[in-house]
């Protein structure tokens, strides 16, 4: 079997699930400046000390995280093993800079796995290529080390293979002592620093022995603005599993030269930021959430939204209600996301199509006066239904459509010209049932 067969026999439940939760937590979240906070202020790792002193995440409770991403319709979660930073949330034996030798104490690896797989989520670990922590990982004149301006280290001997060792051993343990891994979400490759600078070979080769169904992302190769190889129809040995673009959506679904279709998921956060950031204000509604999730899954992609748990470690409050919400439409409506991809059918230009087999849904984004014009289905439907009740829709072309012989036309009621709002819902779903061709 081929690398782009094997790839899409491991990717199959992931692009089915269609939507994760990712959580950024360390500790960063104390500051509460982002996860880039020391790198962005250039802080060095005497300040940042004070902030491993302090960990002590009291309130954390991952069985109320899991809960939430469940209700809110999630199927999967990737938590941050390790960022930037270097803080290990897990018990390593390869560092002492770990969440198991602050005042916490804990494995929070540990407690987050066991508590989403008991809510029967998939789970998946984030690991950091970059570690600002380490000795051995490049300094001064790196692109993104806090330390890049830093004459203090200019002559600094660093041996780059130690530090791969690490990382390499590190992610051994992870795919050993926690059974199970679903996804394992590689951040990221930059100028210097591309898939066999990092041994991409030889760690994609360990990952694959130890855990052979995992879904892996692109990130050895790639990053937020390059997706490297598996864009291809010769995709390499580190291409990964899937891409996953940040904080954009492709303009079309993801394809190589030859139109193979690429595994992809759209990561994002609630405001602006990765980390916990109290002061940025930016935030998403619940609708924006709903109406992108809609259109990663008419393209053929997934979501990933991010949550930032607080210091003491509690999501922020306004995040689980904006959870919430989200979860009450996809109650109702997540039989249009799960197993649906791109439609055989133009995009409507009142919203989107999603496909599941017969089904056609039909996403009404934008408020209507008078009938909906359904295109490319004409001739095709044999019963249309609203998803969030099942209560019936009538095809009939009314009388003020005689001209516009080419389309379907479904109506919310009698008389036959009647309109829609959508002040109540981000997304109204119509369920088409289709003949065959």
């Amino acid at each position: 079997m081929g690398i782009i067969e094997e790839r899409k026999k491991r990717t199959e439940w992931f692009m089915d699930a269609r939507f994760g939760m990712f959580i950024h937590w360390g500790l960063y979240a104390i500051p509460g400046r982002d996860a880039w906070v020391r790198s962005d202020e250039e802080m060095s790792l005497e300040d940042y000390e004070q902030y491993f002193e302090e960990w002590n995440p009291v309130n954390y409770d991952p069985k109320k995280w899991a809960k939430a991403a469940k209700n809110a319709g999630m199927k999967y979660a990737v938590l941050t093993t390790k960022h930037h930073e270097g803080f290990c949330l897990f018990d390593s034996q390869y560092t002492d800079y770990k969440s198991t030798n602050t005042k916490f104490g804990r494995d929070i690896v540990r407690e987050y796995v066991d508590a989403f797989r008991a809510e029967g989520l998939k789970v998946g670990f984030y690991y950091s290529l970059l570690d600002w922590h380490h000795p051995d990982y490049p300094a001064y004149g790196d692109m993104y080390h806090p330390d890049r301006n830093n004459e203090k280290y200019k002559d600094k001997k660093r041996d780059f293979n130690k530090y791969l060792d690490y990382l390499h051993n590190q992610v051994r343990e992870l795919l050993t002592n926690y059974g199970k891994i679903d996804i394992l979400w590689f951040d990221f490759s930059y100028k210097g620093h591309f898939a066999e600078d990092w041994r991409g070979t030889e760690l994609v080769r360990m990952v694959r022995e130890l855990q052979p169904d995992i879904s892996m992302n692109a990130r050895l190769e790639g990053s937020g603005e390059s997706y490297g190889s598996i864009m291809t129809d010769d995709p390499k040995v580190t291409a990964g599993d899937f891409t996953c673009p940040e904080m954009i959506i492709p303009m079309k679904g993801l394809r190589t030269p030859s139109g193979t279709e690429v595994p992809w998921e759209a990561c994002f956060t609630m405001n602006n930021c990765w980390g916990y950031t109290p002061m940025d204000i930016h935030k998403k509604t619940a609708s924006q959430i709903v109406r992108k999730l809609v259109e990663c899954t008419s393209k053929n992609g997934n979501m990933i939204l991010n949550v930032s748990p607080t210091a003491k470690g509690d999501i922020p409050k306004w995040q689980l209600n904006i959870l919430e919400e989200v979860g009450e439409w996809m109650h109702e409506n997540s039989e249009s996301i799960y197993g649906c991809r791109m439609s055989e059918f133009e995009k409507p230009e009142w919203g989107r199509y999603t496909q599941k087999g017969n089904k056609l849904y039909a996403h009404v984004l934008d408020e209507c006066v008078g009938a909906i014009a359904l295109p490319g289905v004409k001739g095709r439907v044999k019963k249309a239904r609203r998803l969030c009740d099942g209560s019936e829709m009538l095809l009939m072309t009314p009388w003020v459509a005689k001209e516009f012989p080419g389309y379907e036309f479904v109506n919310y009621g009698k008389p036959d010209y009647c309109s829609f709002s959508i002040e109540s819902t981000p997304d109204n779903v119509i369920e088409l049932t289709l003949e065959d061709k």
